[in-house]
């Protein structure tokens, strides 16, 4: 059976990839199938779905800064948003001939938006640091932690007393601290984040709140960490082979019929109204049409949560048996039509921006662009470990220099060490159209997405910029692609320090060590 689920969904995934939707379309294309042939599932893809969310929110704590949930535009656009999903939920649901009291609980279970998906995607694509991307992790946690509640209702069970035990997890912090420093070898650090992971869960399990709010909260616990992205990326493969059990069961659960089919169209149906209803909202606390627009899209999908409500509303005889075929494909048919929108989001909001822009508010945004860049003669886009170091060199050799980056943390450390940084997302067609180049002698991409590095330098080609212009690259075919598009110098930093460390090494220098060298990974 094993072999029957695992076959099926990698050719699946292979068709649907090569189709230029994501492997996840193909996963849930299979279970359909699978489940067509009178394959059904056990217990056991279930459990295993369920350590992949575990794993999927621990690595997304691991990245969560708290502060973050307390911003305008999360509590105000989030907790509207969830209102008046729920309060147009119920009369649909009553016209539809349900129960008010069961339509308010699915209600407010379709106003949630997809965590796994969204988070997949923006993590696939590596904006889930960026403004945009917190924003939308920001209020997927706060619709979490309303589900804790709303789950309790449904089940019938509170969550005890003891609950408020979780918040003592940060004592734990030196203890999970000293373990990761403790696990060299890759295998213990793979190791120890599935235990962290699994036991955040089991602690949640038993003082009445889900297992995934519990991984999360273990994953924040360690956030901070200077091993956090490197234990993130030992859980990242093992993540993903688990989530497919995942997608697997949704369409392995059961084929709805001809009526539900229909029902579970109209729910689809109003996506696009709930889409929009973020955009709306998101324009109202002033940011930018863009931020809004890419934001409102991953969010733009059913939660896999209401499968879970579904289930329990039904039980307790709030709606009749069939809603559980009609959500379950709702859940379904979102994510297969939200992740290739979400894939080609940027082109989207591209082809849109002249009528999309036309909706900003006159203020002061919290996402804006730099209007100026003063004195800068340098720029260096993306301040992570490679744009810092490039940052520095400049600094040392008394040049005037600026960085950009769209991750609000970053900037915020940086700015803190007095770093002159701003804001700036290297996707985004609007800050290559108003950055002044016409001082800039040259502009360094450290970006770590190559889509987005070949972009950049598409962007600086049109605007005849004649300064130059050096990019990283990681992979081999990289570099001439680089070099074709227009940049002036290409440089693998990992093949660099192995040069740097043969020339000092044949140097002879007597000072030389490997501490010695500078960081050039990204």
């Amino acid at each position: 059976m094993e072999l029957v689920l695992i076959g099926t969904a990698y050719m699946a995934g292979l068709v649907t990839s090569s189709l230029y939707f994501p492997p996840l379309v193909g996963y849930l294309i299979a279970g359909y199938a699978l489940h067509a042939l009178g394959v059904h599932p056990d217990n056991t893809l279930a459990h295993l779905a369920d350590i992949g969310i575990q794993l999927l929110l621990f690595t997304v704590g691991l990245k969560l800064k708290l502060r973050s949930l307390l911003r305008r535009e999360v509590l105000s656009v989030g907790g509207m948003h969830l209102l008046i999903v729920t309060a147009v939920s119920v009369v649909i649901f009553f016209a539809l001939g349900g129960y008010i009291s069961g339509g308010l609980v699915l209600g407010i279970s379709l106003a949630f938006s997809s965590t796994v998906l969204a988070i997949k995607v923006l993590d696939d694509s590596g904006e889930l640091s960026t403004m945009y991307g917190r924003d939308v992790l920001s209020i997927l946690i706060l619709q979490d932690i309303v589900a804790i509640g709303l789950l309790a209702f449904t089940s019938g069970k509170q969550p005890t007393p003891w609950a408020l035990g979780l918040l003592l997890l940060p004592l734990l912090r030196p203890l999970m601290y000293r373990l990761l420093n403790a696990s060299h070898a890759d295998e213990l650090k793979l190791l120890l984040g599935v235990s962290l992971a699994l036991a955040g869960g089991m602690l949640a399990e038993q003082v009445g709140i889900s297992n995934d709010i519990g991984a999360l909260l273990m994953g924040v616990t360690l956030a901070g960490h200077v091993k956090t992205d490197e234990l993130s990326d030992k859980l990242w493969g093992l993540k993903e082979t688990f989530l497919v059990a995942f997608f697997l069961q949704i369409g392995l659960t059961d084929l709805p019929g001809y009526d539900e089919v229909l029902q579970a169209f109209l729910l689809l149906a109003l996506l696009p109204l709930q889409g929009g209803l973020f955009f709306a909202l998101f324009l109202v606390v002033g940011l930018r049409a863009r931020t809004a627009f890419i934001s409102s899209l991953a969010l733009m999908t059913y939660s896999e949560f209401a499968l879970i409500t579904s289930s329990s509303v039904i039980d307790a005889h709030l709606l009749p048996p069939v809603w559980e075929a009609i959500i379950g494909l709702a859940v379904a048919l979102s994510l297969a039509v939200a992740a290739p929108l979400n894939r080609f989001s940027h082109r989207i909001f591209s082809f849109l921006e002249p009528f999309l822009t036309r909706f900003e508010r006159k203020v002061n945004h919290p996402d804006r662009l730099p209007s100026s860049i003063g004195i800068a003669e340098w720029l260096v886009i993306g301040m992570g470990r490679t744009g810092l170091s490039a940052y520095q060199a400049f600094c040392q050799q008394d040049k005037r220099v600026l960085g950009l980056d769209a991750d609000p943390t970053v900037l915020e450390a940086l700015l803190a060490d007095g770093r002159r940084v701003v804001y700036g997302d290297a996707e985004d067609n609007a800050l290559w159209e108003k950055l002044p180049l016409s001082k800039v002698k040259g502009v360094i991409l450290a970006m770590p997405e190559f889509d987005v590095r070949a972009s950049s330098i598409m962007q600086l080609k049109t605007r005849r910029f004649q300064g130059h212009i050096g990019s990283i690259c990681f992979q081999e075919d990289e570099e001439a692609k680089l070099y074709g598009l227009g940049a002036s110098f290409v440089v693998n930093p990992l093949i660099e320090a192995g040069r740097q460390l043969a020339e000092q090494m044949l140097d002879g220098n007597p000072q030389f060590t490997l501490e010695a060298l500078p960081n050039q990974g990204h």
